[in-house]
């Protein structure tokens, strides 16, 4: 074998490592383009998950805030009517120490 053979032998032998390093490469790279595709998916679905939650939660805050029973408002009026038990009280302590 001359020079010049072992020189193209040697040369096609490194085409070859490199076409199979490429393959290999090339299948890494699908793989991992797979996984972010899937991961984008992912993150895409939990996105539309938080906003459900948020929406949900938002309706619930609302439906909660109109939500007015007779127990709440019977409670009501017997806070108010003690604060307005209160105040004439301190109304009348008032008076009397103005006279």
């Amino acid at each position: 074998m001359t020079a010049n053979e072992k020189i193209i032998s040697n040369f096609e032998t490194r085409i070859r490592q490199m076409l199979l390093r490429f393959q290999e490469l090339k299948q890494e790279n699908a793989a991992l383009q797979a996984t972010v595709d899937s991961n984008l998916q992912e993150i895409a679905r939990l996105k539309a998950e938080i906003e459900q939650g948020q929406n949900d939660y938002q309706s619930l805050k609302m439906a909660k805030m109109m939500e007015i029973t007779d127990g709440d408002l019977s409670g009501a009026k017997e806070r108010l009517s003690r604060l307005i038990r209160d105040i004439n009280k301190c109304i009348a302590i008032l008076s009397g120490e103005e006279q």
